[in-house]
């Protein structure tokens, strides 16, 4: 998903002020000048006026390779979006009445997920006579998880019945 673009900046006769102050493309204030000074000083160098502060009074125009600018900046945000984290969520179901072994199964599943950055939506599910014993069985096994599991996780959300499930969400520790 890309984030939304924001607004482009007024170049050239797009300037809609009277009156701007003028920056070189060396950085040095030129002062007060009116826009069509302004395009005609810039066109002279061979690059473009670009309103960089519109809300100013009077509005700061710089003097600049647009193409390049837009170029450099559209650069640094895709440098900026390369290095943010995108964390999933991943899901582990158990039973109440679960094997030594494939708890083990899924206790390792739980970490490997964990060490990949996801987060772990935890569900136990019940089904019949299990309904009601499901508050202390579900407790059981999340406690259980939750010890065995610490060491690279934190809980982000308590374990809470909902319906049939008891559900618990666990987060990476940073």
């Amino acid at each position: 998903m890309r984030p939304p673009k924001p607004p482009e900046q007024r170049v050239n006769e797009r300037i809609k002020a009277k009156e701007i102050r003028l920056i070189d493309d060396d950085g040095e204030q030129l002062g007060l000048k009116t826009v069509e000074e302004a395009i005609l000083y810039a066109q002279e160098k061979g690059l473009d006026l670009v309103e960089v502060a519109p809300k100013a009074n009077p509005p700061v125009c710089r003097i600049m390779d647009y193409g390049k600018f837009r170029y450099e900046k559209l650069k640094r945000e895709r440098e900026a979006a390369k290095k943010q984290r995108h964390t999933s969520m991943k899901e582990v179901k158990f039973r109440p009445k679960i094997d030594v072994h494939d708890y083990q199964v899924k206790l390792r599943m739980v970490r490997r997920f964990i060490e990949a950055g996801h987060k772990v939506k935890v569900t136990v599910m019940f089904r019949g006579r299990e309904m009601s014993r499901r508050h202390e069985l579900g407790r059981k096994i999340t406690d259980r998880l939750n010890t065995d599991i610490e060491d690279v996780a934190s809980v982000e959300r308590q374990p809470k019945n909902e319906g049939r499930n008891t559900i618990m969400i666990l987060m990476p520790k940073p």
